[in-house]
C-alpha cells in the first residue's frame, strides 16, 4: 500500500516530467538555464518541494551539455533556491521557507566591505525597534516561553564562561523576536542581519553580559504586559548603546591600523 510520502514523491516526479524547458541559445547557457527556472517559479509552475527534471532530461530539453546543467543547478543551490538530494528519490528540489540566499548574499557583502559596521548598526536599530513592537502585539504564549528559555540559556552559558555559545544564544534572541511578528520578510531580514552581526563580533569584539541580561529581563516583563511602546523604547535605548560601543571599537581599531601602517611605511 502506497504511503502519503510515496504519493508525494510520485506526484513531484510526474510534475517534473511535465515541465517544458526551451532550448538555450546563449553565450552564457548556465545563466540562461537559471533564468528559465526562476521564471517558472515566478509563474508558479514550480513551487516549494517540486523536483526538477533529471540532468539528462534537462540536457535534452535545453540542448546543452549535462555539465552546463550541473553548473546551473549548483549555482542555484549555492544561492539557496534549490536543494540537491542524492539517492534513488533524490534530485534538485525547489527550496522554501528560508532566506539562505539573502543571508549568504548579505554576509558576502559585509565580508567584501560593501556593508560597513555603521550600516549594520543603523539597520539593527531601525528593524529591531519595530520588530519588538510587533512581537509584543502578536507574540504567542509559547513564543514568550521560548524567549524566556533563551535568556536562561544565555545566562547559563555566561556562567560557564562559554563566550561563543553565549553570543550565538544572544543573537538567537533577536531571531525569536522576529518570528513573534509572524512576518516572514522580517524573519528573513533579521536572520541576515544577525548573521552579519556574528561576523562583526567575531572580527571585532564580544559585548559584556553585564548590561545585556538586565535589559532582556526587563524586556521580558514589558512583553508580558503587552506594552509595545515601552518595549520599543527599551529596545531603542539598548541598540543605541550597542551602536556606540561597536562604532567606538571600530574607530579605535581603524586608528591603530592607520598608525601601524604609517610606522611600517
Amino acid at each position: 500500500m502506497a504511503t502519503t510520502s510515496d504519493t508525494s514523491k510520485t506526484t513531484a516526479a510526474r510534475k517534473s516530467r511535465r515541465l517544458a524547458f526551451k532550448p538555450v541559445n546563449s553565450t552564457r547557457p548556465a545563466e540562461a538555464i537559471q533564468a528559465q527556472i526562476r521564471k517558472l517559479i515566478a509563474s508558479h509552475k514550480l513551487k516549494q518541494g517540486d523536483r526538477l527534471p533529471t540532468e539528462r532530461e534537462l540536457s535534452e530539453q535545453l540542448e546543452v551539455s549535462r555539465n552546463t546543467v550541473r553548473q546551473a543547478i549548483r549555482s542555484l543551490a549555492d544561492g539557496g533556491l534549490l536543494e540537491v538530494k542524492k539517492g534513488a528519490t533524490g534530485g534538485a528540489f525547489i527550496r522554501g521557507g528560508g532566506g539562505d540566499a539573502v543571508r549568504a548574499g548579505m554576509v558576502d557583502l559585509y565580508s567584501l566591505g560593501a556593508i560597513q559596521p555603521q550600516h549594520l548598526t543603523e539597520t539593527r536599530l531601525l528593524i529591531g525597534v519595530e520588530v519588538v513592537r510587533l512581537a509584543c502585539e502578536r507574540g504567542s504564549e509559547e513564543e514568550l516561553v521560548e524567549l524566556e528559555k533563551n535568556v536562561e540559556e544565555a545566562q547559563a552559558a555566561a556562567k560557564a564562561g562559554d563566550a561563543p555559545r553565549r553570543t550565538a544564544i544572544n543573537l538567537e534572541f533577536y531571531r525569536i523576536l522576529a518570528r513573534m511578528t509572524h512576518n516572514p520578510l522580517l524573519v528573513i531580514v533579521t536572520d541576515a542581519v544577525m548573521a552579519i552581526t556574528l561576523k562583526f563580533v567575531e572580527d571585532f569584539m564580544r559585548t559584556s553580559n553585564i548590561t545585556v541580561m538586565p535589559f532582556r529581563r526587563e524586556l521580558l516583563v514589558l512583553l508580558r504586559k503587552r506594552d509595545a511602546e515601552a518595549s520599543a523604547t527599551l529596545m531603542r535605548d539598548h541598540l543605541l548603546r550597542l551602536q556606540k560601543i561597536y562604532l567606538d571599537e571600530v574607530a579605535v581599531r581603524s586608528k591603530a591600523s592607520s598608525k601601524a601602517g604609517k610606522n611600517g611605511g
